[in-house]
């Protein structure tokens, strides 16, 4: 069988970390989201409602029935223990589907896993599972603006979600490659991607990148 090359994607929030992995798909890597994976566990009839219902109470949880992402985000900034236990709950339904996905991607014939995992650096078990880290990085003045653009966060709110993530400095350190994905066009971004392609077992070939 064919070896199978997993890549770790990280970035802060705002980075372009999910353009990235999207591009990386347009390279023929297949996209494992932690991200997607833990909003699907925690949504309505998610594996994870119930065990949030009976640890935080009905409080937390939406009348449609899923977690309320605004509360929690709010309990977790002032209470960090409450963020330890909600992580309890969900890693381990999140590491399940993680490991059933690639699976199924493997099976498929993919070649290259890409884990897109924000909380990758911060995380003990994450790096050993990865071949290689590939972080996108920005200032955090960049990350601001554009959290600021897509969401109703103020700046304030932006950067207390900011402090709650590694300091950039310790993700660069973590990397393996860095993408500086600030004040570039698309088209420039995904060329500095489909530089690294071959490095994680991509073909060219495949990729659909040009002016944009």
């Amino acid at each position: 069988m064919a070896s199978v090359f997993r890549l770790g994607l990280t970035g802060g929030i705002g980075s372009g970390k999910s353009t990235v992995a999207g591009i990386l798909v347009e390279l023929g890597a297949a996209v494992i989201d932690a991200d997607a994976i833990a909003h699907a566990v925690t949504a309505t009839g998610g594996p994870a409602i119930e065990a949030i219902r009976a640890t935080f109470g009905n409080n937390m949880i939406t009348p449609e029935g899923a977690l309320d992402r605004q509360k929690m985000r709010a309990l977790a900034f002032s209470h960090p223990h409450a963020r330890q236990q909600l992580e309890a709950i969900v890693h381990p339904l999140v590491g399940a589907e993680t490991r059933r996905q690639s699976d199924a991607a493997i099976v498929a014939g993919q070649r290259c896993l890409v884990f897109d995992v924000p909380l990758l650096v911060e995380s003990s078990r994450w790096r050993s599972q990865v071949d290689a880290v590939l972080v996108v990085d920005c200032t955090e003045a960049t990350q601001i603006s554009r959290v600021m653009a897509r969401s109703q966060l103020d700046a304030a709110a932006v950067q207390a979600i900011i402090n709650t993530q590694a300091p950039r400095a310790r993700r660069l350190q973590a990397a393996d490659a860095v993408i500086f994905n600030d004040g570039i066009p698309l088209h420039v971004l995904r060329s500095k991607v489909a530089a690294l392609a071959t490095t994680f077992g991509l073909s060219l070939a495949n990729t659909t990148a040009g002016p944009n």
